[in-house]
């Protein structure tokens, strides 16, 4: 389903930021995406939205490939993909139910398909009451269900969270996932980017490491590491 191959990133300004990436993602699976900072990872979950390109190599996801996209393939792509931040990144002039429905405006969904959705979306998150709090009004953990909410609108069959917990204390890292976790069991991949090595230890998922832009760990490739315990 996504695949990287010999995947270099350079930038003009600060230099190297991934060199010979090679790895494959299965559909469905949970993968976390760990590393010191400057690692590589953000360019690594970059590079999957095509915000960026490799330098040299390929990303292919599904039948797109970074090698030959128009920029009509990457707007279909991303229609497909839910992202999420670890600063929420919501508007916080809106509600909670307007922004889940904005992913869905920019996208030209029709108004009357709007509403079902977004409820659907809150409450899969467990925020079937808050449809109409504004985010300052809503706790951190509850600002990233909303996110994730927002993710999910449009029924993505990747999910992409670039440390979804860092802004959280341990309770709604907890709650945010499980939430995520039931996301996964429910058929959609996750891509995690994470500091929390406790997180990682306690989880029987699979763990890429970067370092220096290089992947220099694949559980998946160790058999009996990543097992939880």
């Amino acid at each position: 389903m996504i695949r990287y191959t010999s995947v270099h990133k350079e930038y003009p300004r600060t230099g190297v930021a991934l060199t010979g990436v090679s790895l494959a993602i299965g559909k469905g699976e949970f993968v976390f995406l760990t590393g010191p900072s400057g690692a590589g990872k953000s360019t690594f979950l970059k590079l999957l939205f095509f915000e960026e390109r490799p330098t040299r190599g390929e990303v292919k996801i599904g039948p797109v490939s970074s090698a030959t996209a128009r920029t009509r393939d990457v707007v279909d792509l991303r229609r497909r993909l839910g992202i999420v931040f670890q600063d929420f990144r919501l508007l916080e002039d809106r509600t909670a139910e307007q922004n889940v429905a904005f992913a869905l405006e920019v996208i030209g969904t029709p108004q009357g398909a709007i509403p079902a959705r977004v409820a659907r979306a809150l409450a899969q998150v467990g925020l079937a009451g808050k449809g109409h709090a504004l985010p300052r009004e809503l706790s951190g953990g509850e600002q990233q269900r909303v996110a994730i909410a927002r993710a999910l609108v449009n029924d993505p069959f990747v999910l992409i969270a670039d440390e979804p917990t860092g802004n959280l204390d341990d309770r709604a890292t907890r709650g945010i996932f499980d939430l995520l976790r039931a996301i996964n069991a429910s058929g959609t991949a996750v891509i995690m980017a994470t500091h929390n090595m406790e997180l990682i230890r306690r989880n029987p998922y699979r763990t890429l490491e970067l370092n220096r832009g290089q992947l220099v760990f694949d559980s998946a490739d160790t058999p009996g590491d990543g097992e939880g315990t």
